[in-house]
């Protein structure tokens, strides 16, 4: 494997300068975000939280997010069963600049929104996360409501603080914490959506940072159980200068196992992106050897000006084996998960 700088020391994630003091990964939050140590201007920095929460036939995305000049909140359910559809809900609002208040970390803090038609809050205290929101008119004549608790999980998490080439003053500080039990429900009018212990899980994507104008990001996620334990996987490429570390590890039993590069083999038919073909995802080690087979495309492009954002996340089956740092192989046959490109200008 690809030598790969793991952090060592507890500190501020940026210096006086508004460097990161330490670049690399680690496998809990070692090192303590402030926007007031940021040197950009306020509009450039970007904050977010996102969780999916998923069972082998739906699921439920929720995004919070304060892009300096962009605000953006994110409902959308997706089912998997027969004909599979997905319905996404977006509002945006214009430079919200820090005042929508995300936490600093995501150990603790709530964070919450509302507009004309949604409203939907993140409580994290005492360890206990809950998730709680609705929108009215979700589906035509429909309201959906969801509320689900996560229970606090032990165990390793997937952190990284990564540079950028275009600026020393740009970053991504990002947690990402797979196989979280959820305990909860959705309802889209009469229609009712278990969440429970036994079938779900879900998995937290907390990022804070600064980032260059265009970009183009690879992530993949997937939390399930397997003969072996409880099993999760984070894979990805593209979110910045990567050459400390990557963001690549597998999760088994609350312990992390460090990856080396992944590459995502995404099909081509006639000259285009195929996204629904099935993908095949690779490291540089022989260690991760995974087919995605497409189930749902919840794709998206918008464009307003110089902003553009065309994204393409794909749900499906992964079929294949990860091998561990200690030579065990977890197999994995048709587990629900997804991989994604992202393209920004933003």
């Amino acid at each position: 494997m690809d030598k790969q700088h793991k952090l060592q020391t507890v500190g501020r994630l940026l210096d006086e300068h508004g460097h990161l003091s330490e670049q690399g990964y680690a496998t809990r939050l070692m090192k303590q975000y402030d926007r007031k140590d940021v040197a950009a201007p306020v509009w450039r920095i970007k904050e977010w939280d996102y969780y999916l929460i998923a069972t082998d036939r739906f699921a439920l995305a929720l995004t919070i997010a304060d892009n300096g000049y962009m605000g953006l909140d994110s409902i959308s359910f997706l089912s998997f069963d027969g004909r599979p559809w997905e319905k996404t809900f977006t509002r945006m609002s214009l430079m919200p600049l820090g005042r929508r208040h995300l936490p600093a970390t995501s150990v603790s803090g709530d964070v919450q929104t509302a507009g004309r038609g949604y409203r939907m809050t993140f409580e994290n205290k005492n360890s206990v996360r809950r998730l709680v929101g609705n929108v009215p008119d979700f589906l035509p004549g429909r309201q959906l409501l969801f509320d689900i608790a996560i229970a606090p999980r032990p165990g390793d998490s997937m952190v990284i603080a990564t540079p950028f080439h275009e600026s020393p003053r740009d970053f991504y500080y990002n947690q990402k914490i797979n196989c979280l039990v959820p305990d909860g429900r959705v309802l889209i009018g009469d229609d009712e959506y278990l969440f429970s212990p036994a079938s779900a899980r879900a998995v937290l994507d907390w990022g804070r940072g600064v980032w260059p104008y265009r970009n183009t990001w690879y992530w993949g996620s997937l939390s399930c159980v397997t003969k072996e334990g409880e099993f999760g996987l984070n894979l990805g490429y593209g979110f910045g200068d990567t050459s400390a570390a990557s963001e690549n590890m597998a999760f088994l039993n609350g312990h992390a196992h460090k990856l080396g590069r992944v590459v995502f083999h995404i099909p081509e038919k006639d000259g285009q992106v195929d996204y629904m073909s099935p993908w095949r995802i690779t490291d540089q080690e022989g260690r991760v050897d995974l087919v995605l087979e497409p189930v749902l495309d919840r794709s998206s492009r918008a464009s307003a000006g110089l902003i553009c954002s065309d994204q393409h996340q794909v749900f499906g089956r992964f079929t294949g084996r990860v091998t561990l740092d200690d030579g065990r192989v977890v197999s994995l046959e048709r587990r629900l998960g997804f991989a994604e490109k992202v393209c920004n200008r933003w």
